[in-house]
């Protein structure tokens, strides 16, 4: 930049001499042409540069959307100044041809023109830096949301279910199935997966869903013998079974509790809830 405005001074200095040949307006048509495809270079790396912040950005977690709407924004305003350095270009280039007439013009014309051409040389350098500084800028902020998105916690599994249930205990059953389903869809092997698959089936048969609380308890005294909460399973599953009046099925479960778990606490309450039943 320096040495376009210096070739733009020259041209001035050899217009005040008034002894400007053709040859010296040649070269400061060079110049200005070499000025031109500067501009175009740094426009065409600065769209690369947006493509790139724009596919990065789409890659970005939701829950920073807000801050990739920011670096778009940037974008925008980055493309607005390009679109005012082309206006700056247009009028340097009339400039020029300004210059070929001023070599008649009294010394004072040409030197008020050098004076204003220098103004606008210097006001374009400002703007380049000014873009350079926000492509940087704009460049860091995308890293530091790709970065947040990277390290966004992933809830441990203790942590995913226990949220589950506080949220059933605070009577939200929908939701509360929602987590433990994810938490069973991410940790299907882990010790608290039949325990979550035991509340999937108390938010249906709090919703008094009952044929879809016995499948789910059903899913637990069959992947999951040995775990305690096994017989709380069958119990509660005998219990939907009496509130659809299946009252057979219930005895069922429940005789077969008794058996299969003697020393359980849901064992020692199978005969009251069998007197229920006749």
């Amino acid at each position: 930049m320096n040495k376009i405005a210096r070739s733009m001074t020259a041209a001035a200095l050899l217009a005040l001499a008034g002894c400007a040949s053709r040859a010296d307006l040649d070269v400061v048509q060079r110049d200005n042409e070499e000025l031109k495809s500067r501009l175009f270079r740094m426009e065409k790396e600065l769209g690369g540069v947006r493509s790139e912040t724009r596919e990065s950005m789409e890659t970005t977690l939701k829950d920073v959307q807000k801050e990739r709407e920011g670096g778009r924004k940037g974008l925008a305003d980055l493309q607005a100044s390009m679109d005012g350095i082309k206006v700056d270009t247009q009028v340097l280039a009339g400039k020029v041809d300004d210059l070929a007439l001023a070599v008649k013009k009294p010394a004072d014309d040409v030197k008020l023109l050098r004076e204003d051409l220098e103004r606008r040389l210097a006001t374009v350098e400002e703007r380049i830096a000014a873009l350079e500084k926000g492509v940087d800028g704009l460049q860091k902020k995308v890293a530091d949301v790709e970065t947040k998105g990277q390290n966004a916690e992933k809830p441990s599994p203790e942590g995913l279910y226990q949220k589950g249930l506080d949220t059933f205990r605070a009577g939200n059953v929908a939701g509360a199935r929602e987590i433990f389903a994810k938490f069973l869809e991410q940790y299907p092997k882990h010790d608290l997966a039949a325990n979550a698959r035991y509340w999937t089936g108390e938010t249906y048969y709090n919703e008094k869903k009952y044929e879809q609380a016995i499948l789910e308890f059903q899913e637990v005294i069959k992947n999951f013998p040995g775990k305690e909460k096994v017989p709380a399973a069958m119990f509660k599953q005998a219990a939907a079974f009496q509130e659809l009046g299946d009252t057979k099925s219930a005895r069922y479960v429940l005789k077969k509790l008794a058996e299969e778990y003697p020393a359980s606490e849901e064992a020692k309450r199978v005969k009251e809830k069998l007197k229920e039943l006749k």
